[in-house]
């Protein structure tokens, strides 16, 4: 029976998930076209993974490089979304690459039509609650990050697990200010200021919730987007415990 490509791109994904170790990006190197396409593949995945009839998704992941910047999203699913202090010694990762991020929570519930309409000075209104957050990046290509950019966004943007630190409530901050560190097992911390690649981890709000909404839904209070790294991408390994904090935020860790 042939497939579409979007389903071609689904299936080896979902064979390297199943399998546990990374699939060739070759086959698939022209598959997409367009990130219209890389969104179908997603949602294929997690129809795979969380169930074809699991409620729309509560977690997600945002970003870009820079305000000029397209920003990617992708849907997490449930299963790796953990509460800190998380272990994760019972998932598979192919790669064990650390963000240390902001996440930001909905309050109330977001239509097609207000998301339209949102601005990023008027976004945050939205929101009741923050918290840090720890991504572990891991990807399904041989290729990693040498795959193609819209294979990657395939690939839910390269996620791996996540988790979620204590909720504080939401507050205006100088983000330019804003110090993270992060330790990773026995390597000596590492310290960060004013590195979000947005300035504003609340700044993406809008495209998120535009792009979320795109097919007619509605996003629920409660949804989560975790919004970029402050730390780029930090190598850890099987074994290490990884503790991310944000003075002022709080705190998260993970045991790998």
């Amino acid at each position: 029976m042939s497939s579409t490509p979007t389903e071609s791109v689904a299936r080896a994904l979902l064979e390297a998930r199943r399998l546990s170790r990374p699939v060739d990006a070759s086959p698939f190197a022209s598959a997409l076209t367009e990130p219209a396409a890389a969104y179908a593949v997603q949602s294929l995945v997690l129809a795979q993974l969380d169930g074809a009839d699991a409620p729309f998704p509560r977690h997600w992941k945002s970003g870009g490089p820079s305000r000029d910047a397209t920003l990617t999203h992708a849907p997490l699913p449930a299963a790796g979304v953990r509460t800190s202090p998380a272990d994760l010694r019972d998932m598979h990762f192919n790669l064990r690459l650390i963000e240390a991020e902001v996440a930001l929570r909905l309050a109330q519930d977001v239509t097609p039509a207000q998301a339209a309409a949102l601005t990023p000075a008027d976004a945050p209104a939205l929101l009741d609650a923050m918290t840090v957050s720890i991504e572990v990046v891991d990807m399904r290509w041989q290729q990693a990050g040498q795959a193609p950019a819209l294979l990657k966004l395939a690939d839910l943007q390269a996620h791996g697990a996540l988790a979620l630190g204590t909720w504080v409530p939401f507050v205006a901050r100088d983000w330019a200010a804003q110090t993270c560190e992060v330790s990773i097992g026995a390597q000596p911390p590492q310290r960060f200021a004013g590195t979000h690649s947005l300035g504003d981890p609340a700044w993406l709000l809008p495209q998120w919730l535009r792009h979320a909404t795109r097919d007619g839904a509605r996003v629920a209070a409660g949804a989560v987007v975790t919004t970029g790294t402050w730390c780029g991408m930090l190598k850890a390994q099987a074994g290490d415990r990884v503790t991310a904090r944000f003075e002022g935020v709080g705190e998260a860790s993970v045991q790998l």
